[in-house]
């Protein structure tokens, strides 16, 4: 399946782009931005989650041992499929 991509416009710090422009070659900028973003975007997932699965964990007076055991049991079942 071919990737495509898209040209946004955002803004950031004057020594954010110097430092990026220093370290990262003009035809690497891409895809450096692309997997730091990547990987931002996956940490604020895991947050936000886990920021939930406290919740639940609150409300529904589950063990830390019963969360793992249910999360393990869907990542057996969603890797299955």
């Amino acid at each position: 399946m071919p990737r495509t991509a898209s040209k946004v416009n955002f803004m950031i710090n004057d020594d954010v782009r110097k430092e990026f422009e220093r370290l990262v070659p003009s035809g690497e900028r891409s895809k450096v931005a692309n997997e730091a973003l990547k990987k931002e975007l996956n940490f604020i997932k895991r947050k936000r989650l886990t920021e939930r699965l406290l919740l639940l964990r609150s409300k529904q007076g589950l063990s830390t041992k019963e969360i793992v055991a249910a999360l393990k049991k869907d990542r057996t079942r969603v890797s299955s499929l």
